[in-house]
């Protein structure tokens, strides 16, 4: 290195440093902001096609928007997905106010058809019918397009209200 560079960089050396350990905390405190409101979630479910989504804990929730939630705790979750807290994620189909109906195994939401029920899962597992009647304030009514995924059709999951929703998520991948 030549004398000019070699002093150069004993100029700008003490200055760089200086602002980056100024600017690391405040770069730090915006991400650490950012990573509360929003998550990089992994789908290993068949119910949705794609498996990376990106989680907004604060977005808005409305019809057709995917949502990440805590199932209900119970044996048929826990023998299908596992022990601990499983997140699902569904499409919301019905908000509150709508009016859910069941004829047979077929269920509508304001009249329209929207899937049909099956009687037990893919390991024999009895299913129940899940909630009828107006969504109420706060909860919504979840759904895939794939025939077996479990939501609220099923009273194993029932509406998905609030408490249970970690937020709103976007396939990008």
């Amino acid at each position: 290195m030549t004398h000019f560079a070699s002093r150069l960089v004993r100029t700008i050396k003490r200055p760089l440093v200086l602002t980056g350990l100024v600017l690391l905390p405040l770069a730090w405190g915006a991400v650490d902001a950012f990573a509360k409101d929003h998550a990089f979630l992994i789908n290993a479910s068949p119910s949705l096609p794609n498996w990376a989504f990106w989680l907004d804990k604060h977005a808005r929730i409305e019809r057709g928007s995917l949502i990440f939630f805590e199932p209900p705790a119970s044996r048929l979750v826990e023998v299908h997905f596992g022990k601990g807290a499983q997140l699902f994620g569904k499409r919301v189909l019905g908000v509150p106010g709508d009016v859910v109906n069941h004829r047979g195994h077929e269920v509508f939401i304001n009249g329209r058809k929207i899937a049909a029920r099956l009687d037990e899962t893919r390991l024999g597992i009895a299913l129940h019918k899940g909630p009828e009647g107006p969504i109420p304030d706060g909860c919504f009514y979840t759904g895939t397009s794939h025939p077996r995924g479990l939501d609220s059709r099923y009273a194993e999951i029932g509406f998905v209200c609030r408490g249970q929703i970690l937020g709103s998520g976007r396939a990008i991948l």
